[in-house]
């Protein structure tokens, strides 16, 4: 197994451990996100609608998840090393921009399945659409270009999001304490730095994503602006600025288990298949 396919399934599996975890989190920030509503709203609506809806449009985070922090983790590694083999007197730092800016333009190709998530969970859609493939053949009745709706915002939050997260993880993790030298004990290490990490990003991202789900949570009609979809919400709002962060906490909530999960996941992966394989060619020789 080469280094290439080995960074893209520590990224899928990390993803996969996350999204089975917070994804009832993740649900109470969208709702707070699109209607601007408390926490406690937000929990009391999705306790009403029952268990079974609780889990409600999983299907799209999961593939696209999975398939996004693979890519994420995978394209970097693999645009790090291109850039540093073609343009090796580049700095250090603009070969890590690059990559990670390219990566993450890279994960934007998977827009349709934050779209058709955006739609699942949006409570004025669920007498409308059954699940996932339902509102994609329904989507497809607008044309190809309904499935990328929000797709701006979408770039403008992975690309400078891969940055932070590349440019800081390492140095974030050796700005904490050594926990000691056990493996439970470097798990919680990866753990923490990732997320204060995730948490800290999230968050600066935060008032994009606002923008990017209420894009998508339009379906037909014109396709409005980044521009003029922030003054939409701050007119709706009572033009109060801190009303689009409603959510926030919950998101850096979110964030810090999620990401902090996806870290330590990832790392725990990495060593075992890079193990695993260096114990093969240790047999090997």
């Amino acid at each position: 197994m080469n280094s290439d396919s080995r960074e893209f399934i520590c990224g899928w599996g990390a993803a996969f451990i996350n999204i089975t975890v917070t994804f009832p989190m993740n649900k109470v920030m969208f709702r707070q996100m699109l209607h601007g509503i408390s926490t406690n709203t937000a929990v009391k609506q999705l306790k009403k609608e029952g268990i079974k809806n609780l889990y409600r449009g999983i299907l799209p985070p999961l593939c696209q998840k999975t398939v996004s922090t693979s890519i994420m983790f995978g394209m970097y590694g693999a645009y790090h090393r291109t850039i540093a083999q073609h343009y090796p007197g580049l700095s250090d730092g603009m070969k890590l921009t690059l990559a990670a800016m390219l990566a993450g333009c890279t994960e934007a190709i998977l827009c349709p399945f934050e779209r058709v998530q955006t739609v699942l969970q949006d409570k004025k859609f669920h007498g409308m659409y059954r699940n996932s493939a339902h509102i994609s053949r329904e989507l497809l009745k607008y044309g190809p270009s309904e499935y990328y709706r929000g797709m701006g915002a979408i770039l403008l939050r992975n690309g400078p999001s891969n940055v932070l997260f590349f440019g800081l993880r390492g140095q974030l993790k050796e700005i904490f304490p050594s926990l000691g030298n056990s493996w439970y004990s470097q798990l919680l290490g990866d753990f923490i730095s990732g997320a204060f990490l995730g948490a800290f990003i999230s968050t600066v991202m935060y008032p994009i994503n606002v923008l990017k789900t209420h894009q998508q949570c339009q379906v037909g009609g014109p396709f409005i602006s980044i521009r003029a979809t922030f003054w939409d919400i701050y007119n709706s709002r009572n033009r109060k600025l801190s009303r689009i962060f409603s959510g926030v906490h919950v998101n850096y909530s979110r964030a810090l288990v999620s990401w902090g999960i996806i870290n330590a996941s990832y790392e725990v992966l990495h060593k075992l298949l890079y193990y695993e394989n260096e114990e093969m060619f240790s047999r090997e020789s």
